[in-house]
């Protein structure tokens, strides 16, 4: 197989998956009902705290960054915080463990009311599991964005979407898509006039 046939089936690839999770019509749901919990989030005031880990924490950092910044035109900023600060994680893997470098800043900024977004293509991330724990222990509402059976995470979420495929790269795929949908349809919910 030549350079362009790989480069073929891996677009092929993701499109199928892609298709596989549209052709659910619970994941569409799903995500109107998140679009919509998110926007009561943001009009109690409350915050929307994200994490994953390696290329998640990646995706979870995007998407905070587009509620505080902007999608596609200007309006207020919304509220998101990713739970990524190296000295944070650093000192608490140091101190406390790995498992908690998400679940202790959970612990110091979140309330009853929040939302926490969390990122696993294998649904076991020990640390991410724990952060779900504490998540709701206080309150914090969990959406969960999971791949392949969606793991011990599923079980710790309110929602979650798990995404189709057998790779990290193709459930990331999907992972970021459904960011970004939802992103957008906050601002369209919010902020009408910018659409």
């Amino acid at each position: 197989m030549d350079i362009l046939d790989t480069i073929r089936n891996a677009l092929l690839e993701a499109q199928e998956a892609l298709n596989r999770f549209t052709q659910n019509p619970e994941n569409i749901a799903t995500l109107a009902k998140t679009a919509e919990m998110m926007r009561g989030v943001f009009e109690r005031q409350g915050r929307i705290f994200t994490c994953g880990n390696g290329g998640s924490l990646c995706d979870a950092i995007h998407f905070a960054e587009e509620c505080t910044g902007k999608f596609r035109d200007n309006r207020r900023p919304l509220p998101a915080i990713a739970l990524s600060d190296a000295g944070h994680i650093t000192c608490t893997a140091n101190d406390f463990g790995f498992e908690e470098i998400f679940a202790r800043p959970l612990s110091a900024l979140g309330h009853p009311g929040d939302l926490l977004v969390v990122l696993s293509t294998s649904g076991n991330s020990a640390n991410v599991v724990r952060a779900a724990e504490t998540a709701k222990q206080r309150g914090i509402h969990v959406f969960g964005l999971l791949g392949k059976d969606g793991g011990k995470l599923k079980h710790h979420c309110d929602t979650s979407l798990i995404a189709p495929g057998n790779t990290a790269d193709r459930i990331q795929e999907i992972h970021i898509k459904v960011l970004h949908i939802l992103i957008e349809h906050v601002e369209r919910l919010m902020f009408p006039e910018n659409y």
